[in-house]
């Protein structure tokens, strides 16, 4: 996604926190070696009625990002999420094996584009950026026994569209397309970088 360039906020040395209960989020921010803190935010995410999936990724971003930062003022806080879209349908964390096998039979042989947002705010400073990393996969054309297999060995029951990329399910995929490799993953890092540093924190 092409934005403009974001506005500048003078570099202070706040808190970093990420809003985010996800310890797939958590793991891939100690990537940039930077010191912060975790706040799972308190966010409904029920899609509203009619609801693309990209502006549905994009309005929880921001929220996670909001509600934290409500409780943080002085704190640059991370909020993000992520759902997978399946010809404009929403398709979120399955939470069981049921819905996960559900979930994997409709993207069998499909094109899917993972919709991940990213947010940055501090109310301290009015600083509030969101952007969107989307990440289009091919599934292969999966039978049922693998389906199962993949299931019983991962179990990727927290994680939207029911497939661990950065695991044993590459093995479901013949090609993924993004411009920001973690983004399937959770957390679209060069993204974050650009919306950090625009926040003023030093990434290096």
């Amino acid at each position: 996604m092409t934005s403009a360039p974001l506005p500048l906020i003078s570099a202070s040395p706040r808190r970093l926190i990420l809003g985010s209960s996800s310890r797939y989020r958590r793991e891939l921010l100690q990537r940039l070696r930077l010191p912060f803190d975790v706040h799972s935010p308190d966010v409904d995410e029920t899609p509203l009625p009619g609801e693309a999936p990209a502006a549905l990724a994009c309005r929880l971003a921001i929220a996670k990002a909001r509600a934290v930062a409500a409780l943080y003022p002085d704190a640059v806080v991370i909020g993000s999420d992520q759902v997978a879209d399946l010809n404009g349908e929403p398709l979120g964390k399955p939470g069981n094996h049921a819905r996960a096998v559900a979930q994997l039979r409709q993207m069998r042989g499909q094109s899917v584009v993972f919709q991940t947002a990213v947010a940055v705010a501090c109310l301290a400073t009015g600083f509030e950026q969101m952007l969107l990393a989307p990440v289009r996969v091919q599934f292969r054309d999966l039978d049922n026994a693998e389906i199962e297999s993949y299931l019983r060995a991962e179990e990727p029951y927290d994680c939207a569209g029911s497939a661990k990329s950065e695991g044993l399910g590459i093995a479901l995929l013949s090609c993924i397309d993004n411009d920001d490799p973690s983004a399937l993953v959770g957390l679209p890092l060069i993204r974050t970088c650009a919306l950090l540093r625009a926040a003023g924190v030093k990434v290096l």
